[in-house]
């Protein structure tokens, strides 16, 4: 039995995401020799795993606030050989405080597990913003905390980004109670850490993601901020702080080595959960961004979410001046590249998308993957239909020497109609094609957050 053949989850007097398939599932399961409608395409040899909040004792006050589950497909020479999810073990999930009441410190190894699931040197890292990542098996087991070798004493990103020239996954870590509130990390890519460096900002601001381009790392300092009354409550300890303001920096990726601080651009109020790409001009002097701008998070309650819109911020580094431009009037979610691309120009990106005709506000109605084309502006959509939900579309090219959207994106779906989830593999360069494969799965997948394909090494 799931979390959602309980009656209990459709009781309206629960939070949204403790209801439908935001509902948590209660048990791990595995199965071997899944069916398949289609063909797996036969250079698919490898592990898609996704992370996502799925609490084991009950409602949480927040979606983000459940403990991290991972849902794992192996595909290996056209066959899908097994699925299995796993809660990972982490200390909070055995019962671990993360903050000390007494002193108000924070057990750096204490942490959900439950946003992001990356590879890096060979080592899997579950990851949520507030910790140590969890270093995770190719069979989905816990090993447990890691701090590369003890030089890691800051939380880690749930969203590292690995430069597509040096192999470099840079990430950052964000404190809540003192300063330095954001610390700037770079490990090698033998996965050494070789570089930590305090971010000067005015208070304990909530960043999520960040980005790379060839020279810079480019920091979000916004207007969401921790609050240490909420935090003792118990509510949801961010909040909207208009008078905080909104500024992006730009950080030489170099110089930052020697000390210096990013060179900080005020931007509109906004919100930004999630980067697409950065990439340089030719003569090095502008510097682009393309992210998901929401324009308030949080403002008046814990679950209110302005919709995401598709922008691009270009800062002139002789003038000074950014300039920002809304490049899509359709809402989206989740937004991936071939991470090939990391920090260099990408023409081809994909999101999640609500269906033509849905309310782009509901957490229940059906979405769709889309497509954008940043060099003719044009977005195309595969339709998966009127009952079905899309997560994450994560792309994988065909070979290490395939063009940028030659390939496959590969997601888990959920059919409100039959209740069930399925893994899908969709044709990266042609989304109207119809699947290329579909592997209906065991169990219900509750969505969730982020997810990666780790190609067999």
């Amino acid at each position: 039995m799931t979390a959602l053949d309980d009656d209990t989850t459709t009781d309206a007097r629960l939070p949204f995401h403790m209801r439908g398939n935001y509902a948590p599932v209660m048990e791990e399961i595995e199965a071997f020799d899944l069916p398949v409608t289609g063909s797996l395409p036969t250079d698919l040899n490898g592990r898609y795993f996704r992370n996502g909040a799925n609490p084991m004792h009950g409602p949480t006050m927040h979606w983000f606030a459940g403990d991290g589950m991972l849902h794992g497909i192996r595909l290996r020479d056209g066959k899908a050989e097994w699925y299995r999810n796993r809660w990972v073990r982490t200390k909070a999930l055995a019962g671990a405080d993360r903050m000390d009441a007494l002193t108000g410190t924070m057990d750096l190894t204490v942490g959900l597990a439950n946003t992001h699931v990356v590879r890096h040197a060979g080592t899997i890292f579950a990851l949520e913003e507030g910790s140590l990542p969890n270093v995770i098996s190719p069979e989905l087991d816990t090993l447990g905390p890691y701090d590369f070798g003890g030089k890691l004493a800051t939380p880690f990103t749930a969203h590292p980004h690995t430069c597509a020239e040096t192999g470099e996954m840079h990430f950052f870590g964000y404190e809540l109670i003192s300063a330095p509130f954001v610390t700037y990390h770079v490990a090698d890519a033998a996965g050494n850490l070789i570089h930590s460096q305090p971010i000067e900002v005015a208070g304990p601001t909530m960043v999520h993601d960040f980005a790379l381009s060839r020279n810079y790392a480019i920091f979000l300092d916004m207007p969401v901020v921790f609050d240490l009354d909420l935090a003792i409550q118990g509510g949801m300890p961010f909040q909207w702080r208009e008078s905080y303001g909104a500024r992006i920096g730009l950080l030489h990726r170099d110089r930052a080595r020697q000390g210096e601080q990013p060179r900080w651009f005020d931007v509109d109020l906004c919100y930004v959960f999630h980067i697409m790409n950065a990439w340089e001009s030719a003569d090095g002097n502008t510097v682009y961004l393309d992210g998901g701008r929401h324009a308030s998070m949080w403002k008046g309650g814990a679950d209110k979410f302005e919709p995401c819109y598709m922008h691009r911020w270009a800062f002139d580094l002789t003038t000074g001046k950014v300039t920002e431009e809304q490049l899509d009037d359709v809402s989206h979610a989740f937004p991936r590249i071939d991470d090939r691309r990391t920090g260099l120009l990408n023409r081809y990106g994909w999101a999640v998308g609500p269906r033509h005709g849905a309310d782009p506000n509901s957490q229940t109605a059906p979405t769709n993957v889309m497509k954008y084309d940043l060099q003719t502006g044009q977005r195309t959509t595969h339709d998966f239909g009127p009952t079905m939900m899309s997560g994450e579309p994560v792309f994988v090219p065909a070979s290490d020497a395939a063009g940028e959207d030659e390939g496959y994106l590969v997601t888990y779906l959920y059919d409100t109609s039959s209740n069930s989830s399925s893994f899908v593999v969709l044709d990266a360069a042609d989304m109207n094609a119809a699947p290329i494969a579909t592997v209906p799965l065991p169990q219900r997948i509750p969505h969730g957050f982020h997810g990666s394909w780790f190609a067999d090494e």
